[in-house]
C-alpha cells in the first residue's frame, strides 16, 4: 500500500510538473510572439506610414529649374546672399514646376553667407511660409535651418509653385532658393520609435487582458520594491545627467535693453550670496534715481525713469527700502544654492552658481519618487491587495495631475518654490501616513489610546518639519497640515482623553499619567514645525519688518503691487478657469492652442491650454470622494475617508487662495492638482477593481483611453504657441522635426 501510495504521489508530482512546465512554455510562447508582433507593427508604422512622403514621391523627376527663382517684388537679394522683405504682401520666391512631386525644397543659403552676418542682424532661422501651388493655396507652416526635414514643403502639385515668406517688414531671410518635383528622402526617427515603443508597452501592460492586473499589490515585497527602483532609477540617470549638464554650461542669465526692464533669471543664486555674505537683502546695484523715486511702484514713474536712462531696474524684484529682495521663498536657496555655492568655493575663489535649471530637475525628480510612494501608501489604505496595473496607472495619473511635466520644462527660478513644495509636502503626508499603523488609522472609540502610543515619534517631527518649510518655499502649501486633523483623529480623541483624565485626577488604563507624557505626541509635530517656521519669520521681519510679510507687494512688474487688489468677478472666473478652461483644437501642428481666458478687470493671466478637469479627466472624480463613504467602510478603510475629502477640500481652498492672491497661471495648477488627484483615488479603485466583470473591463478600458488622452495632451502643450518658453524659440530643430512628421503627410 505504502509503495502503491508513493508511486500515486510522484505521478501526480511529475502530471504538475508537466503541466507547470507546459505553462511555462505557453506563457514564453505568448510573450514572444507579442515582443515579435510589436516589432511588426512599430516596423510597419515607422517604415510605411510615417514615411508616406517618400513613397508619395517616388515618380518626382527631380528636375527642377531653381536656377531660375523668381522673387517676387516684395523681396531682394542682397550682396551677402541673404534676402530681405521689404514688402510682406509680395515677398515669395516662385519656380516652375512639372507636376510630378506634391513636395517642395527650401535650400538655405551656405554656412559661409550664415558666418559673414555681423552679430545683432535680423537673420531669422525659423521663417514662417505658405507653398501655393497654381494658384491654390497652402498651409501655414514653419522650417528651420536647425531641422533639414522641416525644409521640405507640400504643395499642390502644379506647373508652378510659390512659396510665401510670411514674415515682417525687415526681416532677412536665409533662403537660396526653392526647389520643385522633389524626392523627399526616407527616414527612420528614433525619437517616433521609442514613443511608439513606449505607447505600446503602456497598452500592453494597462490592456484589461494584461497579467499586470493579476498581481496584487504587496508593500512587503522586496521584488516589487527592487522593480519600483529600477523603473525610477531611469528618471534619476536622465536627471543626473541634466543637472551635470547645467551645472558644466552655467552662465549669468541677466539681460538688459537701453530703455527696458533688467530681467536677471539668477535670483536663488543672489539670495545665496547673500546669506553667505551675512546680510537678507541682495548685492544687486540701486540707482540713486530710483531710491529717490516718491513711488517706485507707481508704473508711470518706472516708466518715466527708463525712458530717462536709469538703469538697472530689475524686473519681477521686490524693491523695499532701497535695496533690493527676492520675495520667492528662501528654503530652496538654503536646500540646495547656499551649500552649492558654498561646497564649490573651497576651489574656486567665491563659490560657483547652481543655476535653476539644475536645482528644478533634482527637486521634481525626488517629488516623483515620494508622490509614487505617498500614492502606494494610500492606496494601500483605502483597497489592499489591487492589482499592479491600477497602482502602476494610478501612480502615473498623479504625477500628470500634479501639472509636474510643466515644472520639468519650464526651469526657471518662478518653477523653483513650487517644486520644493511638492517635495516638501509629498514626503511630509507619506511620513505622517507612515507613523500610524495602518490598522490604527481605522481605529476609533475606545482603541484610540493604544494608537497613540504606537505612533511614530520621529516621523511624526520629520513629516512636520517638511510641512512647515512651505512657509519658506510656497506658503499656500502649508495649508497642507490640516490634513494631520483626519489623519490622527483617532489619536487626538485619545490624547484629548488622557488629558481630561490628568484633570479629573483619574489614571488611565490603571497608571496616572503625567502631562508632559500626555502632549509628547503633539509637542513632536508642533516644535519641529516652530523650529522651522519661526526662523523663517524672522527672516520676514528682518526684511520687510513684518513676520508675515514675504515681500510679494513689493515687487515690480506689470502693476503697483502694494494697491493691486482682485476683483470678485475676477476671482470667480478664475477659478473657474482653473478647473474648466475648456481646450482649442487647431487644424495645425500641434493642433493644440492656449485658449484666452478673458477677465473683466486687469489680473495676472498666464496662456495655458485648459483647466485641469479638461486636460486631466479623470481628476474628477474627486468630486465624488465625499458620497463614498459608505462603500469605503464597507472595505473595512472608513479612516482613510475623512484624510481624502481633506484632501479635496485643501485643493478648493488652494485654488481660492491662487486666485485671489495670484492670478491665473499655468504654473499654479501644480499647487492643487495633486491633491485632486489623491481625492481622486478611491472612485477609480473602485472602477478598476469593479466585481462586474464586464463592467470591469470596460471601465478598465475607459480609464487607459482618458490616460493615454491627458498623456497625449501634456506632449502636445509642449509645443505650443503662446506659452511662456515655446519651443520653437528654445530647441527650433526639436520643434520642427515633429512638425515635419504631421505637415509631409
Amino acid at each position: 500500500v505504502g509503495h502503491s501510495f508513493n508511486s500515486m504521489r510522484h505521478a501526480a508530482f511529475r502530471i504538475k510538473f508537466v503541466t507547470f512546465s507546459k505553462q511555462r512554455f505557453q506563457a514564453r510562447h505568448r510573450v514572444c510572439a507579442a515582443i515579435v508582433a510589436a516589432f511588426v507593427v512599430v516596423v510597419l508604422v515607422e517604415c510605411v506610414l510615417c514615411n508616406v512622403p517618400f513613397f508619395r514621391s517616388l515618380a518626382a523627376s527631380g528636375d527642377s529649374a531653381a536656377a531660375y527663382n523668381t522673387l517676387g517684388p516684395g523681396l531682394e537679394r542682397r550682396d551677402d546672399g541673404l534676402l530681405e522683405v521689404t514688402d510682406p504682401t509680395q515677398a515669395y520666391l516662385q519656380v516652375a514646376a512639372d507636376g510630378s512631386s506634391e513636395y517642395v525644397r527650401i535650400v538655405p543659403v551656405s554656412d559661409e553667407v550664415m558666418g559673414g552676418v555681423p552679430a545683432g542682424s535680423r537673420v531669422l532661422r525659423t521663417v514662417r511660409v505658405r507653398a501655393d501651388a497654381d494658384r491654390v493655396a497652402g498651409s501655414l507652416c514653419s522650417v528651420s535651418l536647425d531641422s533639414s526635414r522641416s525644409l521640405y514643403v507640400r504643395a499642390a502639385a502644379g506647373r508652378t509653385v510659390r512659396v510665401q515668406v510670411v514674415e515682417p517688414k525687415g526681416s532677412l531671410i536665409p533662403f537660396d532658393a526653392v526647389r520643385a518635383n522633389v524626392r523627399v528622402p526616407f527616414s527612420v526617427s528614433p525619437l517616433r520609435v521609442a514613443l511608439l515603443v513606449l505607447v505600446m508597452v503602456l497598452v500592453a501592460l494597462w490592456r484589461p487582458g494584461s497579467r499586470l492586473w493579476k498581481v496584487p499589490l504587496n508593500t512587503s515585497s522586496v521584488r516589487q520594491r527592487v522593480t519600483l527602483g529600477v523603473l525610477l532609477t531611469v528618471p534619476g540617470l536622465v536627471t543626473v545627467a541634466a543637472v551635470a549638464w547645467q551645472l558644466v554650461s552655467a552662465v549669468p542669465l541677466s539681460f538688459h535693453t537701453d530703455g527696458m526692464y533688467t530681467y536677471d533669471y539668477d535670483q536663488y543664486d543672489h539670495v545665496a550670496r547673500a546669506l553667505l555674505d551675512g546680510h537678507a537683502w541682495l548685492d544687486l546695484d540701486v540707482p540713486d534715481a530710483l531710491r529717490d523715486a516718491d513711488n517706485p511702484y507707481d508704473v508711470t514713474t518706472r516708466q518715466q525713469l527708463l525712458a530717462d536712462g536709469v538703469s538697472p531696474v530689475y524686473w519681477d524684484y521686490a524693491f523695499f527700502d532701497g535695496r533690493w529682495y527676492s520675495y520667492f521663498g528662501v528654503v530652496p536657496a538654503l536646500l540646495l544654492f547656499v551649500p552649492y555655492r558654498a561646497i564649490t568655493s573651497l576651489w574656486v575663489d567665491g563659490g560657483l552658481m547652481m543655476p535653476s535649471g539644475a536645482a528644478v530637475p533634482l527637486l521634481m525628480f525626488v517629488f516623483l519618487v515620494f508622490a509614487c510612494l505617498l500614492t502606494i501608501r494610500v492606496i494601500e489604505r483605502v483597497r489592499p491587495h489591487v492589482s499592479l496595473a491600477a497602482v502602476s496607472m494610478l501612480c502615473v495619473f498623479v504625477v500628470l495631475a500634479s501639472n509636474a511635466p510643466y515644472l520639468w520644462y519650464r526651469t526657471n527660478f518662478y518653477s523653483v518654490p513650487i517644486a520644493a513644495s511638492l517635495l516638501l509636502s509629498t514626503l511630509g503626508l507619506w511620513l505622517w501616513m507612515g507613523a500610524v499603523h495602518p490598522n490604527a488609522a481605522d481605529a476609533g472609540g475606545d482603541g484610540g489610546a493604544n494608537t497613540v502610543e504606537s505612533l511614530s515619534l520621529p516621523r511624526l517631527a520629520a513629516g512636520s518639519v517638511c510641512i512647515a518649510a512651505n512657509v519658506g518655499c510656497r506658503p499656500s502649501f502649508v495649508v497642507v497640515a490640516f490634513a494631520a486633523f483626519p489623519l490622527f483623529w483617532p489619536q487626538i480623541r485619545a490624547i484629548v482623553g488622557q488629558l481630561r483624565a490628568i484633570a479629573s485626577g483619574s489614571g488611565v488604563r490603571g497608571r496616572a499619567r503625567t502631562v508632559l507624557h500626555a502632549l509628547r505626541t503633539p509637542l513632536a509635530v508642533l516644535v519641529p514645525a516652530l523650529v522651522v517656521v519661526v526662523p523663517l519669520f524672522a527672516y520676514n521681519m528682518v526684511r520687510f519688518s513684518s513676520p508675515f510679510d514675504f515681500g510679494s507687494s513689493y515687487q515690480l512688474t506689470v502693476t503697483d503691487m502694494t494697491s493691486y487688489h482682485q476683483s470678485w468677478s475676477n476671482f470667480v472666473w478664475t477659478v473657474a478657469y482653473y478647473l474648466f478652461l475648456p481646450l482649442r483644437w487647431t487644424d495645425t501642428f500641434p493642433f493644440l492652442a492656449v485658449d484666452p481666458a478673458p477677465l473683466k478687470d486687469w489680473g495676472f493671466a498666464e496662456a495655458m491650454p485648459g483647466g485641469l478637469f479638461v486636460m486631466v479627466p479623470l481628476a474628477l472624480a474627486a468630486l465624488a470622494c465625499p458620497f463614498l463613504r459608505k462603500r469605503m467602510r464597507v472595505r473595512g478603510h472608513a479612516g482613510m475617508w475623512p484624510t481624502l475629502v481633506m484632501f479635496l477640500l485643501l485643493g478648493l481652498l488652494i485654488v481660492a487662495l491662487d486666485a485671489r492672491l495670484g492670478g491665473l497661471g499655468w504654473r499654479y495648477i501644480a499647487d492643487f492638482g495633486w491633491l485632486f488627484a489623491l481625492a481622486s483615488l478611491p472612485l477609480m479603485l473602485i472602477a478598476l477593481d469593479c466585481e462586474r466583470p464586464r463592467l470591469r473591463w470596460l471601465l478598465r478600458v475607459l480609464v487607459l483611453a482618458l490616460l493615454l488622452f491627458t498623456l497625449s495632451l501634456t506632449v502636445l502643450s509642449l509645443f505650443l504657441y503662446g506659452r511662456d518658453d515655446e519651443l520653437i524659440r528654445n530647441n527650433s530643430g526639436l520643434f520642427h522635426d515633429v512638425q515635419s512628421w504631421f505637415t509631409l503627410m
